[in-house]
């Protein structure tokens, strides 16, 4: 198999116990070459746990995962991590400017090229004008726009989200899933993007993986996987209103209040 026709990211057999516990039982799943993954499910389900087992950021128990065919060993510039808190994510004595900064400095981009990249993404989601305020002049729509141009400025072939849009209102939500999504659209990028609502995974989704709590052999964490063949670009009105939505909706609904316990 050739590299162009690798998974981008690969969970082969993956478990994880912590303190005891299992949290994610033997999963295996792939991801390809922009694909956009969302995950539900319950609290304590393990979402969390896999996106970090995806980053690096934590070793399996058992199993294997794998970026383009090679062992994820640790953190990479290949895939960038947006947390959901972005205030603790930015630092404040740094402008938006120095705060992108900070992927380049750490990739060391030369210091010729860092003004244009950090322009280039600081346009591309609408923070040009803010480019010299600090964290704490703006909003959180705005503070979490700038970790988002932050990971983009390193290039990254994977965005790893962690529920980056939970602790927003509704409006500044869905204004960031349409910008996200067209980001995604525009740049090509694969996506793993955990988030507790199911509109939300829908929305943004090709694919929803549902995990439940507890699993067990005989009940494991993959709970469901789903397409989603919505089509794009989608609409915050039109596509919630589509039937094929709504059938979606109840289906994970269901799951997730029988099934992913």
């Amino acid at each position: 198999m050739s590299l162009d026709d690798q998974p981008l990211l690969a969970f082969d057999r993956v478990s994880v116990h912590l303190g005891g516990r299992e949290i994610i039982s033997p999963l295996s799943l792939s991801l390809a070459r922009g694909e956009f993954l969302c995950v539900i499910g319950p609290s304590g389900c393990g979402k969390t746990t896999l996106l970090r087992a995806a980053a690096g950021f934590l070793t399996p128990s058992a199993g294997q995962v794998r970026r383009l065919g090679r062992p994820v060993q640790g953190p990479s510039r290949e895939a960038a991590f947006v947390f959901q808190d972005y205030g603790r994510a930015l630092l404040p004595w740094r402008t938006v400017r120095g705060n992108v900064a900070l992927a380049l400095e750490a990739a060391a981009v030369p210091s010729a090229e860092r003004p244009a990249r950090i322009d280039e993404v600081l346009h591309t989601v609408g923070l040009a004008a803010h480019a010299d305020q600090f964290p704490a002049q703006l909003s959180g729509g705005m503070q979490q726009r700038v970790q988002i141009a932050r990971c983009l400025a390193q290039r990254p072939a994977l965005m790893l989200m962690d529920e980056p849009f939970g602790a927003l209102d509704a409006m500044t939500r869905e204004r960031l899933q349409d910008e996200l999504a067209r980001l995604v659209r525009e740049r090509g990028l694969t996506v793993m993007f955990v988030t507790h609502d199911l509109e939300e995974a829908l929305y943004l989704g090709d694919r929803v993986l549902a995990l439940r709590t507890h699993p067990t052999p005989e009940r494991p964490s993959l709970a469901m996987l789903t397409e989603v063949t919505l089509p794009r670009p989608r609409d915050q009105l039109a596509t919630k209103e589509h039937p094929e939505f709504l059938r979606l909706r109840r289906m994970l609904y269901g799951t997730l209040g029988h099934g992913a316990q």
